[in-house]
Formats: C-alpha cells, sequence, structure tokens
C-alpha cells in the first residue's frame, strides 16, 4: 500500500509557526534599553548583536539550502530549532560580557534563524505550485508578525523576571515552536500536483529543465533578483532602523508616542509580505516591483516634509508594506525564473542581499543623520535610489530554460 500524502496545509500551518518564533529577532528592539540600563553597555554596542545576527543570516540560509538538498528539510529544521532557541537561551548568561551577548544572540541565535527561514519557503514552494505567490507570502508573513506578537510578551516578562531571564524563557518557547513545525517539515513525493491542477506550459518547461544553483549563478537574471531584494530591503531596513527617532524629529512627538506609532506600522511589514505576495499570482512578480519601487520613491521623498505624527506613520507604513512585499514576493519569483527541484540553494544564497542590506541601510541613514543633522537628504538620496531602482523589473525577464545538467553545488 503506497504511503499515504500528508495534507499540505498541516505543513503550511507548520512553516508558519516556526516563521513565527524566528521573526521574533525583530522585536530587539525591546531588551535595547534594559540591556543599557542594566550593564552600562552604549546603545551602538547593545545593537550590534542584532546586526551579528541579520548579517549572519544570509550566508547561514546559503549553507541551510544546500543541507537541504542531501539530508532533507526536516533534519535542518531540527538543527535550526536547536540553534535558534539554545543561542536566545544562552543570552541569559549575557552579564559574561558583551563578546559572550555576540556569541550566543548574534552569531549561534543567526545561524539558526537563517537555517530555519530558508525551509519553510523552500518547502511550500514545492506542495504549493498552484499558489506559489500567496503560499510563500502566508509563510513569511509569519516571521513578519514574530516581533510584533513577542514584544509584548517579552516586555511584560522583563518587567516581571529581569532581562536576563526573558531571554532564557524566550529561548525555550522557540526551541518547541522552532523544533515542534520541524517535525512537519517534507517534501512532497516526485511528480506530485494538486488534485485538479494542471501546470500552465511555461511552467512545466522550467520544471522539465530546472537549473541548478551554479547554472543559475551563469544567468545574469539570478544578480538582478539580488539586485531587486537588496535595494528594497536597504531602503525598508533603514526606516525600521531609526523610526522611532525619526519620527520624534520631524513631527515633535514624545518617545513613547513615537515608540507606540512603530509597533503599530510594523504590522505592515507581516501584511505586506502576503498582500504584495498574493497580488504577484495576479498581476506578475515583475509588475509587483515595478509599482512597490516608484511609490516609494514618492513616498521618501515626501517623508521629511510629513507635518504630523499621523502623516509620518502613512508613508512609514508604505514603506514597510513594500520591505515586506519584497520578501514575499521574491521565493516564488526565484521559483518561477529557476524552477523548484534546487530553489533552496538558490534563493538561500539570494538571501545574503538581506545581509548587505541590514548593514548598509542603517550605517546609511545614521551616517547622513549625523553628518547632516537632519535625515532629510538620506530621504532625498533613498527616493532616488528608488527611483533608478524602478528600471531593474523592466530588464530581469525570464531565462530561457535550462537545456543540460550544468552543474550542481547540492
Amino acid at each position: 500500500m503506497p504511503p499515504t500524502t500528508p495534507n499540505r496545509w498541516t505543513i503550511a500551518i507548520a512553516g508558519i509557526v516556526m516563521q513565527i518564533a524566528l521573526g521574533a529577532i525583530y522585536a530587539w528592539s525591546v531588551f535595547r534599553t534594559p540591556l543599557v540600563q542594566e550593564f552600562g553597555w552604549t546603545i551602538s554596542e547593545v545593537t550590534l548583536a542584532f546586526t551579528i545576527a541579520i548579517f549572519v543570516v544570509g550566508f547561514a540560509t546559503f549553507g541551510g539550502g544546500i543541507w537541504m538538498r542531501r539530508s532533507g528539510p526536516r533534519t535542518v529544521a531540527l538543527a535550526a530549532g536547536v540553534l535558534y532557541g539554545s543561542g536566545v537561551f544562552l543570552a541569559s548568561f549575557a552579564d559574561l560580557g558583551l563578546w559572550w551577548l555576540y556569541a550566543s544572540y548574534g552569531l549561534l541565535g543567526g545561524i539558526g534563524l537563517g537555517l530555519g527561514y530558508i525551509v519553510p519557503v523552500a518547502t511550500l514552494v514545492k506542495w504549493f505550485p498552484d499558489k506559489r505567490g500567496m503560499i510563500t507570502g502566508l509563510a513569511v508573513a509569519g516571521f513578519g508578525a514574530g516581533a510584533l506578537l513577542t514584544a509584548p510578551i517579552a516586555t511584560r516578562l522583563i518587567d516581571t523576571v529581569g532581562v536576563l531571564d526573558t531571554f532564557a524563557v524566550l529561548g525555550i518557547i522557540y526551541l518547541v515552536m522552532v523544533v515542534g513545525g520541524a517535525l512537519f517539515m517534507q517534501d512532497p513525493p516526485a511528480g506530485y500536483k494538486p488534485a485538479g491542477w494542471a501546470p500552465p506550459l511555461a511552467t512545466q518547461q522550467q520544471q522539465a529543465a530546472a537549473y541548478t544553483l551554479k547554472s543559475a549563478l551563469r544567468s545574469w537574471q539570478w544578480y538582478g533578483l539580488w539586485a531587486l531584494l537588496f535595494l528594497n530591503t536597504t531602503a525598508g531596513i533603514a526606516i525600521i532602523s531609526q523610526a522611532a527617532p525619526m519620527a520624534m524629529e520631524i513631527t515633535n512627538v514624545s518617545a513613547a508616542l513615537a515608540a507606540a506609532t512603530v509597533g503599530l506600522i510594523s504590522i505592515a511589514n507581516g501584511v505586506g509580505r502576503l498582500f504584495w505576495a498574493w497580488l504577484s499570482d495576479f498581476i506578475g512578480r515583475r509588475n509587483v516591483f515595478l509599482v512597490m519601487f516608484p511609490l516609494q520613491a514618492i513616498v521618501f521623498w515626501l517623508i521629511p516634509s510629513a507635518g504630523s505624527l499621523t502623516a509620518f506613520a502613512a508613508l512609514a507604513l508604505i514603506v514597510l508594506l513594500c520591505y515586506g512585499g519584497g520578501f514575499g514576493t521574491m521565493p516564488a519569483f526565484v521559483a518561477d525564473y529557476f524552477g523548484t527541484e534546487h530553489v533552496g540553494t538558490i534563493y538561500g544564497l539570494m538571501l545574503t542581499a538581506w545581509s548587505f542590506a541590514g548593514v548598509l541601510g542603517p550605517t546609511l541613514i545614521a551616517s547622513l543623520r549625523e553628518n547632516t543633522g537632519s535625515y532629510d537628504q538620506a530621504m532625498y538620496i533613498i527616493a532616488g535610489l528608488m527611483l533608478v531602482s524602478a528600471v531593474i523589473p523592466l530588464m530581469v525577464r525570464p531565462p530561457a530554460p535550462e537545456t543540460s545538467e550544468s552543474g550542481n553545488y547540492a
């Protein structure tokens, strides 16, 4: 008797649970002030732990993609849960010094985060060839929602048990969530198709001759997609890194009100991942970026003249919608262009764009603010960058189907 094919929606839900735990990394700002107050570290020193984690993520996703090809998604996801949960848990011993915080939360947690992030994305595009945009958007929307759910819980824990014990509690919770979701991760059987779905001719041709990582890297389209993700992420993460002080400076509101507004607009990160990915199934992936880049150019140009907190929040919300949209749309974009067989390694390496953008965006905006005394010049530069970037989606057309096996890194 042949084995029963699991319900693909069960796998999707498990993937979302994993992503919620992993996305809690974006709640780092909750820990910043308590760590500064308790240990006397500077804001820059504390923030570096988060920067290390984000930088490591892109390279860990690439390693995770290669490992998935060899050992399957479940093994990689289990390892991710152990590393990520342990990294956060071990941060509870940060009284040993900053180096320990960097090594545990930054390095170990970042590796686990990267390994775990790629698994649901690469697995679900194979289970949902009929809904690629929607399902990858749903998966990474869970990542966007992680900070929103974690921040109030972490804040309450810090007030109750202290910042170090909060790391310990959350580390255990993250380990259980990621490992629990990992147990459901598996690839579909060979030749799998959802009931009643017939792939379009273009999809059949692409799947019949899927690109390997080596052959994808020989196509200029891979670098075009990398550039799209890098530029979109640079713009969004620049705003994320400075949203509260920007709101205070531009609209003259209190720190408490600015922080509350930032929490509200962060919802757009998760919503954008789902919305734009869903829309891309109807209007196409390229057209999504053709809309997002000019839209962001207008928004960044207008931010310096936002005279009220409402106007600033509305503009920042649009930026975060587009920031999330890049992550929500790109996995399906990659699968469309290069096939699903090697999507874990191909998209995993592409996520190095996230690593470099995570360094460039915050550094660019902070340096310009420090040198000019305002955020205006940074906003105008990013607006120009977004306008020029709108040309790239016009150029990045689908590559020709791969006609021969060109080597394999997986």
